[in-house]
């Protein structure tokens, strides 16, 4: 196993000189800021890669495919054919400049939280989820929804955008949904050697703004990976998100689970306090699960690929990108894999 740096739309001097100076040899960038109508120009994938090689670090993932890519694919509307087109176009695209990973989420609504408030460890600034405050949060305008797409600073959250702009569905039609989204980009995926990478859904909830979200389990992630029969077709394992569900014990089901069918392309490792309907953002170490534990879980399944910080608290003087916080979540990744295989040579 190994640390990323990553949750970054730019891989400007200063993001990779950092990621060099914390140790790291590869990076992920989400939702990034790429040339293309509909879909990610070749040219400007091969940039970014070269622009980190040319420093030394591979670049391992793109993540975040935006949603105006693939909304009508999500919820079944006329159009969706020519947005999967467009879609393999990338993959392809991306395979073709030598990434690895392409990791997305199948949440129409994307990711919400109820506020940021100053009551995390210290006094660091964290997100909450609270079902009970929705009403209240869009009332005041404080709900949070992640959408880097329409935003041009490092924080992905925007306030209140895109809450309801469509038609809500029923479960079964996002089932149905996913598994013509499946279907048909699995084949390109592996063709290319390209491997999508499915985000658990945050938060892991039944219901948001009409829409329902079925992502929320690990039973629920190992059945999207029983939709197709693809190596290439894989669970990005947001442990944060599954914590929000079910704690520690639904994390360590959802590695076992989807790490002996090999089906973990990568880990986003954070965590939170409480399980849903209300939970927040917090530290390594003191949110629902024993990191120790995880990590051990992790090695024992066979997991070698990458894992990498996600949300972070943003503490004392940091700055947008949240620099000493990420360093610190690094560090503990570090040392987690360390004791690990320390573990392994004993």
């Amino acid at each position: 196993m190994r640390v990323v740096l990553g949750q970054t739309q730019d891989c400007d001097g200063e993001f990779l000189s950092f990621a060099k100076q914390l140790g790291l040899r590869g990076v992920q960038v989400n939702t990034p800021r790429l040339p293309g109508n509909g879909s990610w120009d070749y040219d400007g994938i091969v940039d970014l890669v070269e622009t980190c090689a040319s420093q030394g670090l591979q670049l391992e993932a793109i993540e975040g495919v935006p949603i105006r890519f693939y909304d009508k694919v999500m919820r079944g509307l006329p159009g969706r054919d020519e947005q999967i087109e467009n879609l393999a176009k990338t993959i392809r695209n991306i395979g073709r400049a030598g990434v690895r990973y392409l990791g997305y989420h199948f949440m129409p609504l994307s990711v919400w939280r109820t506020g940021r408030f100053p009551t995390g460890r210290g006094g660091a600034y964290i997100t909450k989820f609270d079902y009970g405050q929705i009403a209240e949060a869009l009332h005041d305008g404080t709900l949070l929804i992640s959408r880097r797409d329409l935003t041009s600073e490092h924080d992905s959250f925007v306030t209140g955008d895109g809450v309801q702009d469509g038609s809500p569905c029923r479960a079964e039609d996002l089932w149905e949904n996913y598994e013509y989204f499946a279907s048909a980009l699995a084949p390109v995926a592996e063709e290319a050697g390209v491997v999508c990478a499915l985000h658990p859904d945050d938060p892991p909830v039944d219901e948001l703004g009409g829409f329902p979200r079925i992502f929320t389990t690990p039973q629920a992630l190992d059945r999207a990976m029983s939709v197709v029969d693809n190596p290439c077709w894989q669970v990005l394992l947001c442990l944060g998100s599954v914590s929000e569900k079910g704690g520690e014990d639904a994390v360590l089901e959802a590695i076992r689970t989807l790490g002996r069918r090999k089906k973990i392309a990568y880990v986003h490792f954070r965590d939170v306090k409480g399980t849903v309907p209300s939970f927040e953002e917090c530290f390594l170490g003191e949110g629902n699960f024993n990191p120790v534990r995880v990590m051990t879980e992790l090695r024992d399944v066979g997991f070698d690929g990458f894992v990498m910080d996600d949300h972070v608290p943003a503490v004392i003087n940091d700055t947008s990108y949240h620099h000493r916080a990420r360093a610190h979540a690094v560090g503990y990744l570090q040392g987690l894999i360390a004791s690990t295989e320390a573990g392994d040579r004993q």
